[in-house]
């Protein structure tokens, strides 16, 4: 159920970070799953799949933005 959940949810956080960042599909995925929100959004334990796509867009994009800080 949560897998389902996820391949649901994911088409749509994709195309949010699309918009924002102008990459690819292919790059937009490979980003968001090497990064640690795309890990926790694998964890079924940590529920984060339950969240709305926007939402777990807005925490990749506060990752990248504190990457860049770095």
């Amino acid at each position: 159920m949560h897998a389902t959940i996820r391949a649901t949810l994911l088409p749509e956080i994709i195309k949010i970070i699309q918009s924002k960042y102008n990459w690819s599909d292919e790059e937009a995925m490979d980003r968001f799953y090497t990064s640690a929100i795309g890990e926790l959004f694998s964890d079924d334990d940590l529920g984060l799949y339950g969240q709305s796509a926007l939402y777990i867009a807005g925490l990749f994009f506060e990752e990248m933005e504190n990457k860049s800080k770095d």
